[in-house]
């Protein structure tokens, strides 16, 4: 066997396992491995301005493509607890990421050194798998089965804390008969897809949730396949966007309490059955439990045994990888309607059809400051199917989950459950890294994009172009909207006179002067009629020059988006479309 460094092993078990993307900073306790990988060759890297902004990015080149497995690398000390944030974002959302801190010699553990914190301690509630390696002898041994846990159960993130020493040591290894683990993963039975199906042939009004369980496991077809086979309706959750296209017909709107639509809430209190596969019953999407599960029978299906129940007891429960599931109903499901043994769903379609085409919001605002309404709509018009949108928490994402339009799955990529500020520019960097050759869009709200606005001098030097949507109203907007319980609008304006920039009118930062600044390109849009030209210069300087372009779009400082306690009791606070004209990019249209 070759007698070589632990570091110089681990770039070769990057290269066997088939993920060679990395995103990060150098530093002294992790210097061996950069050298590693120097010498390698065949490692790609990205250097970032923040290490949480490292991990964000190396979560969004995870979430692009099945199988991707983003790698995040960090010295010791800070840049381990600047990535727990990033660590929670992909553990709350099921994203596999792989995390590598340096870490200070192993006899100076427990000892005051210098930036040495137990980082696999912080990090073990928010990982799969947290570890300090205190032998080389066990490098090899450690990332393969790091690199199974990420990939077995319910994917997530794993951190792998390596002291200078231990980097450096001399290991045997033979990379030619390194053999990757088995991945394992819970699959359902023949005898479950039965009665899960029979359950759902007894209902007449069902409806299949479909979680983002559905797009890990790679298993999107097998999903619409489902469903077309039994002529049921689709719910993606948030996570799930983009599973099943919007514009199919048996796709009748998402379920929430913010990130949904009229026709979607609507709908799901019509339905009497609920099967939901990969997804997590998460409180935005159920609202109140009484509402949600009042007069409905409910089968879970789900990779994680403990999910089960954990939210509200199911009917009937399986525990299972989303694909291997989708496999054993979709045989089922084609069996019962070769028998002619399931019932027509067409009249209960069609009634979710016409809440669909009817149940509108308006879009179609002239206003100047611009109503953010018109922003989503004009995107609609101006990206095609094919764009991949990032973004994370904030009336941006809410809104844009409400009026945006999604035809592919994982081109709605979000950060879920965690909804980390700051996010969004870092993942979409990811993503584009990830997707070289398409087009990506990311939202943000003006709070969401200062977090890591530094970021974007990543993309202008290593020449990775997308566009990014600014809607700057220069507010807190979700948290001042929340503020409304309390009678207060306290502590949530970010707008000021700007001394040097007097043209932003009191909106306070200058985010044109700083993304230029950055080696950028930025636009600002103040009236609606302009929407259209900015987003297609846009897409032509990110062409051009391939850096980010920031379209910086001033909007009413306020505006109440749609949202309520309740799937039963969304509050709408603008006017709804009573015709064609008042939401012209509407997938069904008002006549």
């Amino acid at each position: 066997m070759a007698r070589m460094r632990a570091v110089d092993a681990i770039v070769q078990i990057f290269e066997k396992e088939g993920h060679t993307q990395t995103f990060g900073l150098p530093g002294a306790a992790i210097n061996p491995l950069y050298s590693a990988m120097k010498d390698h060759g065949g490692i790609k890297h990205v250097l970032a301005r923040h290490v949480e902004a490292a991990s964000h990015m190396a979560d969004g080149y995870s979430r692009t493509e099945h199988g991707n497995i983003g790698i995040c690398l960090g010295t010791s000390g800070p840049a381990g607890t600047d990535m727990i944030t990033g660590l929670y974002a992909a553990w709350a959302d099921s994203v596999p990421i792989l995390c590598i801190t340096g870490q200070a010699p192993v006899a100076k553990l427990d000892k005051e050194d210098f930036q040495a914190v137990d980082i696999a301690s912080i990090a073990a509630p928010v990982t799969k798998m947290a570890k300090t390696v205190l032998e080389a002898s066990q490098v090899p041994g450690t990332f393969a089965k790091a690199f199974q846990v990420m990939r077995s159960g319910r994917p997530g993130p794993v951190l792998i804390d390596l002291p200078i020493d231990v980097q450096l040591a001399e290991i045997e290894f033979d990379i030619d008969t390194y053999t990757p683990l088995p991945v394992v993963r819970p699959a359902a039975t023949r005898a479950q897809a039965e009665k899960a199906i029979d359950m759902l042939l007894a209902s007449e009004k069902p409806i299949i949730i479909a979680g983002g369980g559905i797009l890990n496991a790679g298993a999107e077809e097998k999903l619409v396949s489902l469903a077309e086979t039994l002529g049921v309706p689709v719910v993606p959750t948030l996570m799930g966007w983009g599973i099943i296209p919007d514009d199919h017909e048996l796709m009748i709107g998402m379920v929430g309490y913010q990130t949904s639509q009229r026709y979607g809430n609507a709908s799901f209190l019509e339905s009497d059955f609920v099967i939901g596969i990969g997804n997590r019953w998460a409180n935005r999407h159920t609202g109140s439990l009484d509402t949600y599960t009042e007069g409905r029978t409910f089968v879970h299906v789900d990779i994680e045994p403990t999910q089960l129940g954990r939210i509200f007891e199911p009917d009937y429960g399986i525990v299972s990888d989303a694909g291997a599931a989708l496999e054993q109903l979709v045989a089922v499901a084609q069996d019962r309607k070769a028998a002619g043994q399931v019932p027509d769903y067409s009249t209960w379609v069609a009634e979710c059809a016409e809440r669909k085409r009817t149940m509108l919001r308006k879009t179609h605002f002239t206003e100047v400051p611009i109503k953010p309404q018109r922003v989503y709509q004009e995107m609609n018009h101006a990206f095609d199917r094919n764009t991949r949108y990032v973004t994370t928490i904030g009336l941006s994402q809410i809104a844009g989950a409400q009026f945006l339009h999604v035809y592919a799955p994982r081109h709605w990529i979000n950060a879920g459950q965690a909804g980390p500020l700051g996010w969004t520019g870092p993942a979409a960097l990811g993503v584009a890294v990830a997707a070289p050759e398409e087009k990506v869009v990311a939202l943000s709200g003006d709070y969401d994009f200062q977090f890591h606005i530094e970021e974007l001098a990543v993309g202008a030097q290593h020449n990775i172009p997308y566009v990014h949507v600014l809607v700057n109203n220069a507010y807190l907007g979700l948290i001042r909207q929340s503020q409304r319980a309390f009678d207060m609008d306290y502590q949530v304006q970010l707008s000021f006179d700007n001394i040097n920039s007097p043209e932003t009118g009191g909106y306070g930062v200058d985010h044109v002067k700083v993304a230029e600044g950055l080696g950028c390109k930025a636009i600002r849009v103040t009236d609606p009629e302009d929407l259209q030209d900015a987003f297609a210069k846009a897409d032509a300087m990110a062409e051009e020059f391939r850096v980010p372009v920031v379209v910086e779009i001033v909007l009413e400082r306020v505006t109440n988006i749609s949202m309520g306690a309740e799937i039963s009791g969304v509050n709408e606070f603008e006017a709804l479309a009573i015709s064609a004209e008042d939401a012209p990019t509407a997938i069904a249209l008002l006549d």
